[in-house]
C-alpha cells in the first residue's frame, strides 16, 4: 500500500479524469530539473512522456512533465516531490481545455461582459474561466488576462461551478496581436481572410493535414542548417495555420517530434516556435 500526501491523492483523483497533472513548488513553479536534464543535456522529451531520447524518472520539463499515469505520480522521485509540494497543477491543452486566467476584478468585469459563460473557478485574486478546445497559451493578452493552454500549466483550484462551454473565437482573438512598430517596419504581416470572416477552410481535415504533413517532410529532408529549416518551417506552418486557432496540440507535437527526429532538442524546438511567433507578431 503506497503511502500518499492529500496532494498525490489530488493529483491520482484528477489523472483518473484524463487530467495531466504535475507538483508544484513554493512559487507555483514546477520542480526544476535533474542534473542530467539541466540546460537540455538529455535531448528533452515530448510532452506526457512520450518516447524520446530522455527517459529520466524525475519530473523534469516543467509542463511536459505532467502525466496521468498512476505509475509515474506514485514514483519514489514523484512520491518524494509530492511530499514538498505546495500545489497541484495540470496541463491544460493535455486535457483539450483553455483557461483563461483573469487577475483581478477588473479582468474579471471584462471577461462577465464579452466572453459567453463557462465554468468558473475562484482564485486568490480573480478567477480561471475553462472553456472545451485548445489554442497557443499567450500571457498579458490584456492587463489581468492570461491563456493557458499548449504547454503550459495551470494550477488546480477545485472543480468550478457552471458548464463548460466550446472555447469561443472571442478567446482565441485575443492571441492575435497587432505587430510592434519594429516589427511592421520589417514587412507586413498578412492575415488570412479565414481568420478575419470566420469562415475557416483549416478546419477542413484534409487542408490542414497536407499542410502538417508538407512541413514534416521540409523538416525530414533537410539535410543541413536543421536549425533554420525548422525555424522557418515553424514560421510557415504559423502564417498559415496559426491565425484562426485551428492548430491543435497533437499537430504541435508532430511538428516537434519531427524537429527532434533531426537532432533538435525540445528546449530549441520551443525556442523556434515561440520566434516564429514573435516574427509573425502572434
Amino acid at each position: 500500500m503506497r503511502t500518499t500526501t492529500s496532494h498525490l491523492q489530488t493529483a491520482l483523483r484528477l489523472a483518473e479524469l484524463g487530467l495531466p497533472v504535475l507538483p508544484l513548488r513554493e512559487g507555483k513553479l514546477p520542480f526544476g530539473n535533474c542534473r542530467a536534464c539541466t540546460r537540455s543535456a538529455c535531448g528533452d522529451r515530448p510532452h506526457m512522456k512520450a518516447a524520446g531520447p530522455c527517459e529520466c524518472p524525475s519530473l523534469c520539463h516543467g509542463w511536459g512533465a505532467a502525466t496521468t499515469d498512476p505509475d509515474i505520480l506514485t514514483s519514489p522521485a514523484w512520491t518524494r516531490a509530492w511530499r514538498q509540494a505546495q500545489a497541484v497543477a495540470y496541463h491544460p491543452g493535455g486535457a483539450a481545455l483553455t483557461v483563461v486566467d483573469l487577475d483581478d476584478a477588473d479582468a474579471v468585469a471584462w471577461a462577465r461582459q464579452t466572453l459567453p459563460a463557462t465554468k468558473t473557478v475562484l482564485t486568490t485574486r480573480g478567477e480561471h474561466w475553462i472553456y472545451l478546445g485548445t489554442m497557443t497559451s499567450p500571457n498579458g493578452v490584456r492587463p489581468g488576462v492570461d491563456i493557458k493552454s499548449l504547454m503550459s500549466y495551470a494550477r488546480w483550484l477545485g472543480p468550478g461551478t457552471g458548464s463548460m462551454a466550446l472555447l469561443p473565437d472571442a478567446v482565441r482573438a485575443l492571441a492575435v496581436k497587432e505587430p510592434s512598430t519594429a516589427r511592421a517596419m520589417a514587412g507586413p504581416v498578412t492575415v488570412p481572410a479565414s481568420a478575419v470572416n470566420g469562415v475557416c477552410r483549416h478546419r477542413s481535415r484534409s487542408y490542414l493535414e497536407r499542410g502538417i504533413a508538407m512541413a514534416e517532410q521540409r523538416i525530414a529532408d533537410a539535410r543541413s542548417a536543421v536549425h533554420a529549416t525548422v525555424y522557418r518551417t515553424f514560421l510557415a506552418v504559423l502564417s498559415a495555420h496559426g491565425w484562426c486557432g485551428c492548430l491543435t496540440e497533437a499537430h504541435i507535437t508532430r511538428l516537434f517530434a519531427a524537429a527532434q527526429a533531426k537532432g533538435e532538442s525540445l528546449r530549441h524546438c520551443m525556442d523556434a516556435w515561440d520566434n516564429a511567433r514573435m516574427k509573425l507578431g502572434m
